[in-house]
């Protein structure tokens, strides 16, 4: 149009769209030789896109030639074939240019009046979820930018439907392994630390509905409200699935809403095999999903899915003056009454368009061959003497090791495997990741996209154990120095005042310095507590870390008892524990004094920072946490 300074024409509109093609068509053929992972420094992307912004136009095809040699070369290239890390997101082509159209076009979807067409492909596309989800007429959601903030999304509603405003009574339940969305999220809804009970997880990772059922009844008891139990349906560490046909009855006995985050795994149930390990999803009041997981959609798109649509326009719906004109009528449906945005983009139209276009078979095929490729890298790991399995394969995620090598502590075995995740990285050959599982480093192998094959497992396993060969071979040269073996200090405590010395020979202190011994000392007292005194109490909030100088203790869950505890022992530790912004374990047991006792308190955050401190530190509280709940 004359006098339109950002006008186009036809034709170099064309041109232009045909150039962005071919250098995407040219990036996907080559990606595979690519590097999997490619950094630069600050200074170095500086140097090439640190300019004043220009007065004038520049040829388009030098800037696209400059995308292509000083931007997307650096980073994770989230769809290569050898990308194992995270949970890696792969992309489909159909998909991408279903966002190249919501961009063009340039929908705002908050609105029916304004997006009729594209609410309604949405609406179609969450029917699709509801369906294979298992859920009745009448539920509904929404898509939204990812799991993170479908989550947030979900707590906001509950508590909107529950409870109205903020309340100190209500309290969330979620078990160790969920998502850190759910932290951070209770966080910025102004839930307190107290409002949060971390539940404890099994020998295989899943929330314990026994532990669930005694943490909602002692809160009962306190006079606080059960509010939310969020359960898990593929988590991040190792593709757990809570068991939530035992959840879900214990929700409904105590009045919580159960909110199940299925970011990871919910579009498993797909297969055949997805929807038994997922059995019960259909009973929960609210379900996370991540089409950009195992849908394949490209960043970003989640989904919020509620049993009761008509919950999400309850919580979120505000019609100020001046939005009059746009609100729905005759049953439409305006999605800026279902969450958090106002202006949103349409997410429908690359999810609807690559599933139209592949159909669903071709998803199922995609999502049962990741799930295969997963079982064969653990066959592969048991087979192999230089590796371990940690966790067995679950909905594509398998956890293992390099092995330790003779005479190599834990301390060197976990330093070990951790500078193997580095060096591969650096490679660009491929890339994994890693956590702490049962208390020990763990590499993590997520099988998700769905061009990898057989092939590209067999060999991440393999240089990687090659890697971890070669670093067991020469490690005094790549890592760091360990600390004096623990054989060589005193067994115990001793009955003196509590000095250095004296703290060093509690196991996890053993090599700390003066300074650090002197700074926990300040912080530190001495408390006696007579024969049947409680010192903590199942539940409870409280952080303190006990050092046991003489006395007895008997650890207890629900009345049995589960460790005798005596001098040079420590307990309290699990509570200390930092899960995720402040929010932290409860007691996990009760502790009571079967003789005279005495023992060291220590804050809980004065030996968190120590463990921040000190790796050394870390790994043997851990280590003793995660043996003491498996052992419950």
């Amino acid at each position: 149009m004359a006098g339109d300074p950002l006008a186009l024409d036809r034709e170099t509109m064309r041109r232009m769209g045909y150039e962005v093609i071919d250098l995407l068509v040219d990036r996907i053929e080559r990606l595979p030789s690519e590097p999997v992972l490619r950094t630069a420094t600050r200074d170095q992307l500086a140097a090439k896109l640190d300019e004043p912004a220009p007065a004038g136009p520049r040829d388009f095809g030098s800037l696209l030639r400059r995308l292509d040699e000083d931007v997307l070369p650096y980073g994770s290239h989230w769809d290569h074939p050898r990308n194992f890390s995270y949970i890696p997101g792969s992309g489909t082509w159909p998909a991408a240019l279903g966002d190249l159209v919501a961009s063009a076009v340039n929908i705002d979807s908050g609105a029916w009046r304004e997006a009729a067409g594209a609410t309604a492909l949405e609406l179609a596309v969450l029917e699709w979820f509801r369906t294979w989800m298992g859920y009745p007429e009448g539920a509904g959601g929404a898509l939204v930018s990812g799991g993170s903030a479908a989550n947030l999304t979900a707590i906001a509603c509950a508590r909107e439907v529950m409870v109205g405003p903020m309340s100190d009574r209500i309290v969330i339940y979620v078990g160790d392994q969920s998502h850190s969305s759910m932290a951070r999220a209770a966080r910025h809804l102004g839930f307190r630390p107290s409002q949060v009970r971390i539940i404890p997880t099994d020998a295989g990772l899943r929330m314990r509905p026994d532990d669930l059922a005694s943490a909602m009844a002692a809160d009962e008891r306190a006079g606080r409200q059960p509010f939310l139990v969020a359960a898990v349906a593929g988590s991040t560490n190792t593709g757990a699935v809570d068991d939530l046909t035992a959840i879900a009855p214990i929700c409904r006995e105590h009045g919580a809403w159960l909110h199940v985050d299925a970011a990871y795994g919910g579009f498993a149930v797909l297969t055949e095999r997805g929807k038994a390990r997922l059995a019960g999803i259909g009973a929960a009041d609210s379900v996370t999903l991540d089409p950009h997981k195992w849908l394949h959609m490209p960043f970003e798109v989640g989904c919020l899915m509620v049993r009761e649509a008509g919950q999400l326009e309850r919580a979120f719906s505000i019609h100020p003056e001046y939005l009059a004109e746009r609100l729905a009528k005759r049953g439409e449906v305006d999605f800026a009454d279902r969450g958090l945005q106002l202006t949103r983009a349409t997410r429908a139209i690359k999810v609807w368009l690559a599933l139209q276009t592949f159909g669903v078979d071709a998803y199922r095929t995609a999502i049962d061959r990741a799930m295969d490729l997963a079982v064969l890298a653990q066959e592969r790991i048991e087979a192999d003497p230089r590796l371990e399995l940690v966790s067995a394969a679950s909905l594509g995620i398998v956890a293992f090791r390099c092995r330790p090598a003779p005479g190599e502590s834990d301390a060197d075995t976990d330093r070990r495997n951790a500078a193997v995740v580095a060096q591969t990285a650096a490679s660009g050959d491929l890339l994994v990741t890693s956590t702490q599982l049962h208390g020990r480093y763990a590499i993590r192998l997520c099988v998700l996209n769905h061009a990898t094959g057989d092939e590209d497992v067999t060999f991440a396993l393999d240089r990687i154990a090659t890697v971890g060969e070669q670093l067991a071979a020469g490690r005094a040269t790549h890592l760091a120095p360990v600390m004096a073996p623990l054989a060589s200090l005193p067994a115990g405590p001793g009955t003196g005042p509590l000095d250095a010395i004296g703290l060093r020979r509690f196991r996890p202190f053993a090599a700390i310095s003066d300074h650090q011994a002197a700074r926990l000392i300040a912080v530190s007292s001495e408390q006696h507590f007579v024969r049947g005194e409680t010192v903590t109490e199942q539940w409870d909030d409280e952080r303190t870390v006990y050092l046991v100088l003489d006395g007895t203790f008997s650890a207890r869950v629900g009345g049995r008892e589960v460790n005798l505890l005596g001098p040079g022992d420590y307990f309290g530790e699990i509570a200390s524990l930092d899960w995720g912004r402040d929010f932290s374990y409860q007691r996990t047991a009760t502790v009571v004094a079967e003789v005279p006792s005495r023992v060291v308190a220590v804050p809980g955050g004065a030996l968190r920072q120590l463990m921040a401190e000190s790796a050394e530190v870390d790994h043997a509280i851990r280590s003793t946490a995660q043996a003491r709940l498996q052992a419950r």
